[in-house]
């Protein structure tokens, strides 16, 4: 927790000053700021996250090509942009066997870098929402980068889209065996919360928590908030009063405050929980 002298007034993006502000660290544990439509200002995009007392955010990899450009950015902002290494279910096509060695070539030399070391395998999972043509593959595929989880004993950063039947089973399996990790952009039923929290898996909670009708907030009645961790899914899934804009990591103070309202505490101990439980999971040295 730090005093600042100044925030950002997010109604106009003005900068107000203010007396005893208090501003909590937030680690946003999953966002594609890698993406183009950050990069034409993306130092001032940065430090307007830090001013805002974002302390950290992971950054994860969908193919292997956008690993790339992942490593690339994070290189920029060693010990703030941490990068984590996958094949996104929806980039499951033809040559995924291709991309998976790929992949797997860059997993095993960033893991001696200092500057590029994976914090996770990530974002990987199964997705049969648009189209489940490759099911199969997106099985076997999901299955081949569990392994790696373990082989380099890294958390996962999971995304599950219309497929938890397929999903909970691997993941019974593979906890059993030590895999630890999140399911990011968490937006299931009670039953499935309590469920992978059994499994000793972490729920990634965004700006989806803040929607109107969202039930959410009530499904997480029976989630311990240590089992928490906040996300934005950049440049996607803002939360209100930015829904349908480019999302930023110092708005997770939104998500913040609803999971407050959820769980009858502040804001501020949302943020000091996650916050902790962000850099237990992936093991930040901040």
């Amino acid at each position: 927790m730090a005093t600042a002298a100044f925030c950002i007034k997010e109604s106009n993006l003005q900068i107000y000053k203010l007396t005893n502000l208090q501003i909590y660290k937030l680690i946003d544990t999953h966002a594609h700021i890698d993406d183009e439509q950050y990069q034409a200002s993306f130092a001032d995009f940065i430090a307007e996250q830090q001013a805002a007392g974002v302390e950290a955010i992971c950054v994860p990899g969908i193919d292997a090509a956008n690993v790339q450009t992942v490593l690339e950015v994070c290189r920029r902002y060693p010990d703030y942009l941490y990068p984590a290494m996958g094949l996104h279910p929806e980039n499951v096509r033809d040559d995924w066997r291709e991309q998976l060695s790929t992949l797997h070539s860059l997993l095993s030399a960033s893991t001696s870098s200092l500057s590029t070391k994976p914090i996770a395998i990530g974002e990987i999972g199964l997705d049969y929402y648009v189209d489940d043509t490759y099911k199969q593959e997106q099985l076997l595929a999901f299955r081949e980068q569990l392994e790696w989880a373990l082989e380099f004993d890294l958390p996962v950063m999971i995304h599950c889209r219309n497929a938890m039947d397929d999903c909970l089973p691997l993941l019974r399996e593979f906890t059993r065996r030590g895999l630890r990790g999140v399911m990011h952009c968490f937006s299931g039923s009670r039953e499935t919360a309590a469920e992978l929290v059994k499994l000793g898996m972490y729920l990634g909670i965004g700006g989806v928590i803040t929607f109107k009708n969202c039930r959410l907030k009530e499904h997480l009645s029976s989630v311990p908030m240590d089992r928490l961790l906040l996300e934005t899914d950049s440049p996607y899934m803002a939360p209100v009063p930015f829904r349908g804009k480019r999302n930023e990591s110092r708005w997770m103070s939104y998500v913040a405050e609803t999971i407050a309202e959820a769980y009858g505490c502040s804001a501020q101990e949302v943020d000091e929980m996650t916050t902790n439980n962000a850099k237990h999971l992936f093991n930040l040295a901040k």
